[in-house]
């Protein structure tokens, strides 16, 4: 199945990428709810995230996981909300937001940064991350 995140995942649609390994993918929501709003993704293109292989669903959570502790060294947040809904993109994916109130977390309001502020956030983000996987 071809998806949009299967063309972000190729390259084919550019990302601002925050985190990569052999399983999974991880890039910034270009409609964030707020600023360091994450879009974590499996390269295997399965509509839902409770029919991924448990291999694959327990490679996305520890991922998830470790991009989470990157965003929170990277972005001033009380803390790092997890969402899986995937009813926009029909390919499993969860949403890793920095909330600094439940309004975060609601997908009701959204912000805009510019390329200059996305990309400087990709950047600190996958710092952190990759810091974090040499340990």
């Amino acid at each position: 199945m071809d998806t949009l995140f299967s063309k972000i995942i190729s390259g084919e649609i550019p990302s601002y990428k925050v985190a990569e390994d052999d399983h999974c993918y991880a890039f910034l929501d270009i409609q964030p709810n707020t600023k360091g709003h994450v879009l974590c993704v499996p390269k295997v293109a399965i509509d839902k995230v409770f029919d991924l292989p448990e291999t694959t669903y327990l490679q996305l959570m520890s991922f998830s996981r470790n991009v989470a502790l990157a965003i929170r060294k990277a972005i001033d947040c009380k803390r790092v909300g997890m969402s899986v809904i995937g009813l926009e993109v029909p390919h499993a994916h969860v949403h890793l937001i920095p909330l600094q109130s439940m309004e975060d977390a609601t997908f009701q309001k959204r912000i805009q940064l510019t390329s200059d502020e996305m990309d400087a956030t990709a950047k600190a983000i996958a710092g952190y991350f990759d810091t974090l996987q040499s340990l």
